[in-house]
């Protein structure tokens, strides 16, 4: 039996991802998020090392988007604002609020390519994490990547991302690890909007990606969500809300929102580039400009936006 129209008009699938697994797919709008609680457990600050696998064939124009990405989160003061360090910025409210001192610095660390995908083309969530551990550093966070043909477990039908520990070659100490897929011919409607009109909801015109990279620009959006959660939420006991195995985390509270008047079916007002018409909120290294989903703001307890507040 097909889903109601009536239905499908009220709900915009979000496919936005959390700690220990993910979160249901479908998600409204919300404009008045639910606090996120501190459970007293261990955030990541200091120097964080961010390892990549790359699984599957990517280009190095994918690469050098990313990589720029990356490159821009700490890069203050270098920028055309709003930038991609001042998003990141919002994290350092979390560690005042967790009465922690200190910041989360990432350094681009070392890259390992998987192009003939050792595994194959079809992966378990259970071999992610063994993917991560070729490129596990102490302090450090994986990030494993897999390209547009790579199939995994749940990719598309529950997340389009994930992100956990794994002990580090036997010792007490663990790694953080993410895995985002490219959903640009699996799954745009689900994992790369706006950037393609939503599998459900309401139908607006997507959005031209600011990179012209539909799949990689959806990429960009995940690994933001996941490197959020992985900071504030690590372990399953730093900043959630709702149950540990599926909680709402620091980008995961904030379904849907990239601008100020964010509805179902509307990222918000962002900023467009006068010669390309593509969309975006923030500006990074080498004139790569990105969109950013919003952050709860544990100073402001609203979802904060680098264009706006949405509250």
């Amino acid at each position: 039996m097909g889903v109601p129209i009536f239905v499908k008009s009220l709900i915009f699938l979000s496919f936005l991802q959390v700690c220990l697994g993910s979160r249901r797919l479908t998600a409204l709008v919300q404009q008045t998020p639910p606090a996120l609680t501190y459970h007293s457990g261990a955030l990541l600050q200091g120097n964080l090392q961010i390892n990549i696998v790359w699984y599957g064939q990517f280009t190095a124009a994918q690469k050098s988007i990313v990589g720029d990405f990356l490159s821009s989160l700490n890069q203050r003061g270098q920028e055309k604002s709003p930038s991609v360090s001042s998003w990141w910025n919002l994290i350092e409210g979390y560690m005042a609020k967790a009465h922690r001192a200190g910041t989360a610095t990432v350094v681009l660390g070392k890259q390992v390519l998987d192009e003939k995908c050792s595994l194959g083309k079809s992966l378990k969530r259970t071999q992610i994490s063994g993917l991560a551990a070729k490129a596990a550093a102490a302090n450090g966070i994986t990030l494993v990547l897999t390209a547009k043909d790579v199939a995994v477990e749940g990719f598309c039908m529950s997340s389009c991302g994930l992100h956990g520990s794994a002990p580090m070659g036997g010792m007490k100490q663990r790694f953080a690890y993410i895995w985002v897929g490219n959903s640009e011919t699996q799954c745009p409607g689900q994992c790369a909007w706006p950037f393609h009109q939503p599998l459900y909801g309401p139908q607006t015109p997507a959005l031209v990606a600011p990179n012209g990279d539909v799949g990689v620009d959806g990429m960009i959006i995940n690994i933001a969500s996941m490197l959020a959660g992985t900071v504030t939420n690590p372990y399953g006991n730093g900043f959630f809300q709702g149950p540990a195995t599926a909680p709402l985390e620091a980008a995961s509270a904030c379904p849907g929102i990239y601008g100020k008047n964010a509805y179902p079916g509307y990222a918000g007002d962002l900023l467009v580039d006068s010669s390309t018409g593509a969309s975006y909120n923030a500006n990074g290294v080498n004139g790569r400009r990105y969109l950013l989903p919003a952050l709860w703001n544990p100073t402001t307890s609203g979802c904060s936006t680098l264009v706006s507040l949405a509250r």
